[in-house]
């Protein structure tokens, strides 16, 4: 059983197509043969759009390319030609150095939230994923099924109709809540008379969308645009053989099929079974080895039930680890360049100056920020923070994706119970809500025992997860600014509000948090729409790109 929706296209949108997609109709495929700039937009658009992307591509850009010089292109056969070049030539200075010198923009498309952890989990590449925040998850593929992954076990076992009723319905409660809630909010924040049409209802969808994306269920599909290094992509591939979800495993396939038409070379060392093969086998030894021994050190506590409930923990973030002089290492390091000390001697003499002193070199190494993009250099990752954090699994996917810094997480299930949004409760969906949750967590236990691993399949975003996050006081300085801004989800804004505290009084680091001038403590939830600011800043830039471009439609 094939559990993908194969896209179709005419006659002619096929001609066009093929010349820029190296498949047609599976749901890996790569770009190639269009400008740099083409690809890095169409992925932009990408993450907003319910659109699949080559169908994106047709509706949005394919207009405004001047692709006659193409008619004989063909991106879905091999590059015979080029592998022949990457054979002859490049190789022969080494396999690692020159898999870092060719790039691939991979379109990953109805991969569940459970996959696209996976496939975001590399440091050195780049991502675009659709966002709930953006795109409605109340209609259905062209097959007729809600957007959510059928695994093919499950739908073979005598489970099969249960998972697909159960998550039926789960959607069923977005769609019909969604209506509900925006009504309400239009009831609670009319539109002022400043505000154009099109930025008070992106703003009030938004605030829809977040309110009840946590009904929608871990196996709920996304696209997610991937650029990076053949080094890169073979790293993936090998990591997601090894991986224990089998979606994973097979998509891993479908990747490397793809890739293979766009830098075939790079990935020779996948299949070798004395390279990639030992690689694959040895992380899947690993990971079966300690999930083994950490059974037997920590049974599962057999009284533990998977029941849903709304309680949460009482410390949902815990700064767990710091280093008290770590301040102190900082104003070391950015003072480091500018003297001829040796670090030791230098760190002796920070030591001896007075609080005063200290502050004017952190006043003068940080100057005058005039946004949150004007960041301090390197000296602020001479000190790290590891925080332990419970949030919903929604709020996880999107710190999930800062990859500069070191996160690890712990299975989903439904242990941990689940959070409510205040504008779900106030809106009157409360009760629905509930009832959604604890069929999720039925079906959960219900698919555990057989499917272990694709029965977070069936968990809502709403539950709790558990995780890790360790990062630089550099690189926490871009996460605390950027996800705490006014525009941000309720759920990790008080996530990262939570760490920007606890760097200044657990850890004492109080210069560090100062550093963080943009860090935004309001409580923006209660107060409004929160991303109505955004809205007007989107709708301005439409209006103007209209006006420098009559001809070209406002989208």
């Amino acid at each position: 059983m094939h559990p993908y929706v194969r896209e179709r296209f005419s006659d002619a949108e096929a001609d066009v197509l093929r010349r820029y997609f190296t498949s047609m109709d599976g749901p890996v495929f790569a770009l190639v043969n269009l400008p740099e700039v083409v690809k890095g937009a169409l992925f932009a658009r990408y993450s907003r759009s319910a659109k699949s992307l080559r169908r994106l591509f047709l509706d949005e850009f394919v207009g405004d390319l001047d692709i006659s010089g193409d008619l004989t292109v063909d991106a879905t056969v091999g590059l015979r030609r080029a592998e022949e070049l990457y054979d002859r030539i490049f190789l022969e200075y080494g396999d690692d150095s020159v898999a870092q010198l060719g790039g691939v923009h991979l379109a990953c498309e109805q991969a569940s939230n459970l996959l696209t952890k996976v496939l975001e989990r590399s440091r050195l590449m780049a991502y675009l994923e659709q966002s709930t925040r953006y795109v409605a998850y109340d209609s259905r593929l062209t097959s007729g099924h809600y957007r959510y992954f059928r695994d093919p076990a499950i739908l073979e076992s005598s489970l099969g109709a249960r998972y697909v009723g159960d998550m039926d319905r789960m959607f069923d409660t977005y769609g019909a809540l969604l209506p509900t809630v925006q009504g309400w909010l239009t009831r609670r924040h009319p539109k002022a008379s400043t505000d154009s049409d099109f930025a008070y209802r992106q703003s009030i969808r938004a605030k829809a969308f977040d309110a009840l994306r946590g009904l929608l269920p871990a196996g709920s599909l996304s696209n997610v645009g991937i650029y990076g290094t053949g080094q890169s992509y073979e790293l993936l591939l090998l990591h997601m053989r090894a991986h224990p979800l089998p979606e994973a495993r097979a998509y891993a396939e479908l990747m490397l099929e793809e890739l293979r038409k766009a830098i075939p070379s790079f990935l020779k060392r996948v299949d070798r079974p004395d390279r990639g093969g030992e690689w694959s086998a040895y992380l899947a030894a690993n990971r079966a080895a300690m999930d083994d021994l950490a059974d037997r050190l920590f049974p599962a506590d057999e009284g533990a039930g998977l029941s849903a409930h709304h309680g949460g923990p009482a410390a949902p973030v815990t700064l767990v680890d710091f280093d008290p002089d770590g301040e102190n290492k900082v104003i070391a390091a950015m003072l480091y360049p500018h003297t001829d000390l040796a670090e030791s001697e230098l760190a002796e003499r920070v030591a001896r100056m007075s609080a005063d002193e200290r502050r004017q070199v952190v006043r003068a190494y940080v100057g005058d920020r005039v946004n949150r993009r004007h960041r301090p250099g390197r000296a602020l990752e001479r000190t790290s923070y590891r925080f332990d954090v419970v949030s919903d699994y929604g709020a996880f996917r999107d710190l999930q994706r800062h990859r500069m810094l070191t996160i690890e997480w712990q299975r989903l299930d439904t242990r941990l119970g689940y959070e409510i949004s205040d504008v779900a409760l106030e809106a009157g969906v409360g009760a629905a809500f509930e009832e959604s949750m604890v069929r999720s967590a039925a079906l959960y236990d219900a698919l555990a025992p057989r499917f272990p691993e694709q029965a977070p399949y069936a968990v809502a975003l709403a539950f709790r997860v558990r995780y890790v996050m360790q990062m630089s006081a550099r690189e926490a300085m871009h996460i605390l600014e950027l996800r705490s801004g006014a525009q941000g989800h309720p759920a990790y804004r008080s996530v990262v509000q939570e760490m920007h505290r606890l760097i200044a009084e657990q850890a004492g680091h109080r210069a560090v948090a100062e550093m963080m001038s943009f860090v935004d403590h309001d409580d923006h939830a209660s107060n409004g729409l929160g991303r109505l600011e955004a809205a007007r800043r989107t709708e301005a830039r439409r209006l103007s790109d209209s006006h420098r471009h009559p001809t070209r439609p406002a989208r």
